[in-house]
């Protein structure tokens, strides 16, 4: 186990190996709400190819990591770079157009698109030119939703909702895709199919940042591990490292 000498990383685990170029680089990101400090030098790394969590109990920064990133909360400090270009403090249609695909927590239905507007909507290439993931292709995966394809956003079920969302962010084809709390509130049964679709993804060589409460799957889909704890990055690596480490779950988890 390494730490890194910067105290504010102090307990930094550094992961032994990186899967390729990085899709991602977000270096000491200092954000505030108003006077209200909440990220402290958040240091946040994607790779081409690689599943990311991003853990920590609520209100620990996690979302608004995400956020920055995407320009929703650009930072008063630090650097956020997309494919190697300097997007700090871009507007989020431009970080999006970057082949960056958000699914945020609350799935962000338009009541007034049906689901196959929902699906044809944002639909384009990916990054190489090609359509990897088409309309034929999301109702092969999603088949509750080619049942589905004349409804409302809004008259969908929970369920319904996450995977037409997932579906959505499919359909641009993106090399990265960030899950926001993507299981919440959905029954067993649903949650696990959640799962299985994000599998899916990872197969599909998509990188993927998951931000989750069930801590299992996250361990068995994750190459790596970030844990927040009140804006400060105090754990990074491997699952098999975090499971030889349960009292670093236990500390800054709760489990």
């Amino acid at each position: 186990m390494r730490t890194a000498s910067n105290g504010a990383r102090s307990g930094l685990i550094v992961p032994n190996g990186a899967q390729g170029d990085p899709i991602v680089q977000a270096e000491g990101l200092q954000v505030y709400y108003g006077a209200s400090h909440v990220l402290h030098g958040v240091n946040f790394t994607v790779r081409r190819g690689e599943t990311v969590s991003l853990m920590g109990r609520n209100g620990m920064g996690k979302t608004t990591t995400l956020r920055s990133i995407l320009g929703f909360v650009p930072p008063r400090q630090g650097r956020v770079r997309i494919l190697g270009d300097d997007m700090t403090g871009a507007r989020p249609y431009k970080v999006t157009r970057r082949h960056i695909a958000y699914v945020p927590e609350g799935r962000g239905m338009f009541h007034n698109l049906s689901v196959r507007e929902h699906l044809l909507m944002p639909a384009r290439t990916g990054i190489d030119g090609a359509r990897r993931w088409t309309f034929d292709r999301v109702m092969a995966t999603f088949p509750r939703l080619s049942e589905r394809l004349s409804n409302m956003g809004g008259q969908l079920s929970g369920g319904e909702q996450q995977m037409l969302a997932i579906g959505r962010a499919l359909m641009t084809n993106p090399e990265l895709l960030i899950l926001d709390e993507a299981t919440e509130g959905l029954a067993p049964l649903i949650r696990e199919e959640i799962w299985r679709i994000i599998q899916i993804v990872k197969n599909d060589g998509i990188s993927t940042v998951i931000v989750d409460k069930n801590i299992g799957p996250i361990l068995d889909m994750a190459d790596r591990n970030v844990i927040l704890v009140k804006g400060r990055v105090v754990f990074e690596g491997d699952s098999d490292t975090l499971r030889a480490n349960p009292e670093v779950l236990a500390k800054n988890i709760g489990i």
